[in-house]
């Protein structure tokens, strides 16, 4: 089985993906997804990567399956699975086909869920938080924008069962379109799931890193690891460092319906590129999907600012405590009420990364950059808001100033961007499930 790159759009040499048709796959794949980038994604619906290029790498994927004959399943499509992720990746495939006169039976798989659902899961006790979340309420699920199910390989074996040789998925598993193919033909559970972890990333699982493809062979009892790229090759090391990824522990790894137990696997090279694992082992257990759900935090509206006076350097935190006890100030006698808006200021230079973790908070640097965000109940407040920031950082006395003009250079004109509606994540919980494919309806259409 082969992986395109890390996620669908990254890119990945087209001399790779020629050398794998070479090697005769059973399927060609990419996930194409992440809650990394955060929630504005899946709360906004708008897709994580350009168009133009999912449409290369999909047309690059598409003509080689159907040239040999073999199917090609994306993951999380669009960066976050729900339903315009899903359609934004169909509407390319069927582009694809018309400009390269394809023809083939293509899936879309759902992971879009009706909040009328969860509603009730919940009243039926199925619902449960993970690690330290909270409790889910109703209230809660009524103030989602967005609620995805993260489906495992089930749906993805259903369309296979069925015929199609195109399957796109809503949010899912990172694994799960090669957990799917591997159990397809017979590979037991243990070994499809520690091959899909390998495949997940691509070339994640290599060295050097960088977004290229790898071939993954597995049978009853083992798995193969191997990039494509002849500049590239796997080391029980990087497979080892791939199999921790994402991963609370170094051992145990949860998944849909069980667990992968790695605690006896032997990663060794049988080459200097090629790396077997043996060993792991499933683990069922009671089958639950873990739910992602957005809802808006508010709106926002951004200013960047750079300063390289000594002076002001030196007494950063002082001068800031100031600026927001100004801006205060001002946004009360706008009549906008405290609980309407909040200010953000992240220092970068001195501790905009780590915040109150910066291990060296006494570092002197010689130039600081400063993002003022605004977050406000609507985007008329936040910008209001901002603007009153802004001028504050720019034109605010402290102990021993010399310039009479600002304190700050801005590199945009104009220097206050609105963000619009941004959302947080709220769900960080499972669902019982009694059956798998329940939550995600698939379609099929001839292409």
């Amino acid at each position: 089985m082969m992986s395109a790159s890390g996620i669908l759009g990254y890119g990945f040499p087209e001399a790779s993906i020629k050398a794998a048709m070479e090697l005769k796959p059973h399927m060609v794949g990419v996930d194409g997804g992440s809650s990394d980038p955060g929630p504005h994604y899946l709360g906004s619906g708008k897709t994580l990567n350009s168009r133009m290029a999912m449409k290369r790498d999909l047309s690059l994927l598409l003509r080689a399956a159907i040239a040999n004959g073999i199917p090609m399943m994306v993951g999380t499509c669009g960066g976050a699975g729900g339903e315009p992720h899903l359609q934004a990746c169909a509407d390319i495939v069927r582009e694809i086909a018309r400009e390269h006169g394809l023809h083939f039976k293509m899936a879309l798989i759902h992971a879009e869920q009706d909040p009328a659902v969860i509603q009730r899961a919940l009243a039926e006790e199925r619902i449960r938080a993970l690690g330290t979340a909270g409790a889910l309420t109703a209230e809660d699920i009524g103030q989602a924008v967005r609620i995805v199910g993260m489906m495992g390989p089930e749906p993805y074996r259903q369309a296979l069962a069925e015929g199609a040789q195109v399957i796109l998925g809503g949010r899912g598993t990172d694994p799960a379109p090669w957990v799917a193919l591997a159990m397809h033909h017979g590979v037991p559970a243990a070994p499809a799931w520690y091959a899909g972890k390998m495949l997940e990333c691509a070339c994640n699982a290599a060295i050097p890193k960088k977004h290229d493809c790898l071939m993954v062979t597995v049978g009853q009892d083992y798995v193969e690891a191997e990039p494509l790229n002849p500049e590239l090759r796997c080391t029980p090391l990087s497979v080892a460092v791939q199999a921790l990824h994402e991963n609370a522990s170094p051992v145990l790894r949860y998944e849909p319906g069980g667990c992968v137990d790695t605690r006896d696997c032997e990663i060794r090279a049988v080459s200097d590129r090629r790396v077997r694992i043996t060993g792991m082992k499933w683990l069922p257990e009671p089958y639950t999907i873990k739910l992602e759900g957005v809802r808006r935090a508010g709106f926002s509206a951004v200013a960047f600012a750079a300063t390289r006076d000594p002076g002001l350097i030196g007494q950063t935190d002082s001068f800031l405590e100031f600026v927001r006890a100004s801006t205060a100030t001002k946004v009360a006698a706008l009549g906008i009420a405290p609980e309407d808006w909040q200010l953000v200021l992240r220092v970068y230079g001195a501790h905009g990364v780590m915040g109150a973790w910066e291990p060296n908070p006494g570092f002197r640097p010689q130039e600081l950059a400063i993002v003022a965000e605004v977050v406000g109940r609507t985007q008329e407040i936040a910008n209001a808001a901002l603007s009153l920031a802004r001028v504050t950082l720019l034109h605010s006395d402290f102990p021993g100033r010399m310039c009479r003009e600002g304190n700050m250079a801005f590199p945009f004109s104009p220097s206050d961007i609105e963000r619009g509606p941004i959302y947080e994540f709220f769900m960080q919980h499972v669902i019982k499930v009694a059956d798998p494919l329940s939550l995600f309806p698939i379609e099929y259409e001839t292409v």
